[in-house]
């Protein structure tokens, strides 16, 4: 691909290369210790344990700081060794796409168990159990590992062993070149984000329905309202990443020269911008669990 060697030839001054590492680091040092405090607040708290809502989102915490690490450690080993051993590579890079894949598919599950709740609420703790949201954890993963590990045995398949002792920059299309991955890779993206896509908007209109038909408390609906948009927002943000691609074809066809800056304005809006939802939804905007994380960490200071 004319864009891989593009990438090749093209470097960033000391400086401008420093600048971008530094805002990256800094960035993703205060989104850990925002995930990190969330994370020990729920397994501080076993009043968390029991409940499906706060496992979910608790696990999608916990795989957004997983994404998250190895994407920045990606970028930043790639301005340090610019080259990397491909099977290094293709490990990060599984690990990256896996937990990419993984968010909206986590989405729809919340989704699902907000409408449950909302809409019938007098068998939600016979259906949302604990070990059935394990069970519901363990086919995320399932479903988000199955279709990207064929890349990885298509590569061994077609490349020789030799090749996986080489050094390339690490991009996806530099370690799993087939081009009938590429054509794999847009059909199982269409068709995760339609069906995520159309439970947000099944789950959304019907929680609006119930809040039409209740005639007394309605803040329970219109707070889970709220939250399954704020899901439709964080899946749209995630889609970015399938088409981001076009976009950044596009603005260093409109903008000659400034593929790094570019390239670097893609990462943080795509990558690093929709990682900032996650804990918002729950940890900021959810009255209990915003009762314990100020408890345990935000204000602990100020109330001694």
């Amino acid at each position: 691909m004319n864009s891989t060697g593009t990438q090749v030839l093209l470097r960033d001054t000391f400086a401008t290369a420093f600048a971008k590492n530094f805002i990256l680091v800094v960035v993703w040092l205060i989104l850990s210790y925002i995930n990190g405090s969330v994370v020990a607040t729920f397994f501080s708290n076993q009043i968390f344990y029991e409940d499906p809502r706060y496992i979910l989102f608790i696990h999608m915490v916990i795989n957004d700081a997983v994404q998250l690490t190895v994407t920045v450690a990606l970028f930043v080993v790639s301005y340090i060794y610019y080259t990397i051993s491909v099977s290094v590579c293709a490990g990060f890079i599984l690990v990256a796409v896996f937990t990419t894949r993984n968010t909206p598919v986590n989405l729809a599950g919340m989704a699902i168990e907000r409408y449950i709740a909302v809409c019938d609420p007098l068998h939600h703790s016979q259906i949302c159990t604990v070990r059935r949201t394990y069970i519901l954890i363990g086919l995320i993963w399932l479903i988000s590992v199955v279709p990207d590990i064929t890349d990885l045995f298509v590569t061994l398949a077609t490349e020789p062993l030799s090749f996986f002792c080489t050094s390339v920059f690490c991009l996806r299309q530099n370690v799993f070149k087939d081009p009938v991955l590429l054509y794999k890779r847009q059909a199982f993206d269409a068709f995760y984000f339609s069906l995520v896509f159309f439970t947000l908007v099944y789950t959304y209109v019907r929680v609006i329905l119930a809040a039409h038909a209740m005639s007394t408390d309605k803040t329970p609906v219109h707070r889970a309202r709220n939250t399954i948009l704020l899901h439709g927002a964080q899946l749209l943000m995630c889609m970015l990443s399938y088409i981001y691609p076009s976009v950044e074809v596009f603005l260093n066809i409109r903008f000659p020269g400034h593929s790094l800056e570019i390239r670097y304005a893609n990462y943080l809006i795509v990558y690093i911008l929709p990682r900032f939802l996650s804990p918002i939804i729950y940890g900021v905007r959810d009255e209990k669990f915003r009762k314990y994380l100020k408890r345990y960490f935000v204000f602990s200071q100020n109330k001694v």
